[in-house]
């Protein structure tokens, strides 16, 4: 029988009390329970002193026994120097899924865009004021040799 050191959740809805107990990992959360050791009540300030609250014989028994803590349990525990609980590395909890990686690509995508449509637009009114003139002449003198090719054409 694989037995726990666990929470079991009691208390109202969004007003959460968990009792400390020893358990059958098969058993379900808030179902039967070996012993009771212990409370948490994370509605309490961290600092005060019935915040947790455990029989710490009982609980150096149990592990004495086999019984391995959950997580939560283990910080208690370590708290009091009863366990050993090492904190767990999952670099990969904090990564970004799929999603919304590709939606930060697709920002951006979208700065780059925008800011080399500023860079043009600054760039344009300063390209359009000094040869401004320039083109015009330059569509004058194309629209002439086509204007001297039809009175070719209708002299012929």
């Amino acid at each position: 029988m694989a037995v726990k050191i666990r929470l079991a959740r009691a208390g109202a809805k969004k007003r959460p009390y968990y009792r400390i107990v020893v358990a059958d990992s098969r058993d379900p959360r808030d179902g039967r329970f070996i012993e009771r050791i212990g409370s948490y009540n994370p509605m309490l300030p961290k600092d005060h002193a019935e915040r947790v609250t455990f029989d710490a014989e009982k609980a150096a028994a149990w592990i004495k026994k086999g019984a391995k803590p959950t997580d939560r349990v283990a910080r208690f525990l370590a708290a009091e120097g009863l366990y050993d609980w090492k904190a767990g590395n999952n670099p990969k909890k904090a990564e970004p899924g799929q999603a919304a990686k590709e939606r930060a690509a697709e920002r951006a995508e979208k700065e780059e865009a925008r800011k080399a449509a500023e860079a043009e637009a600054k760039a344009a009114p300063a390209a359009e004021e000094a040869p401004a003139e320039e083109p015009a002449a330059e569509d004058a003198a194309a629209e002439a040799p086509a204007e001297e090719a039809a009175s070719e054409e209708e002299k012929a």
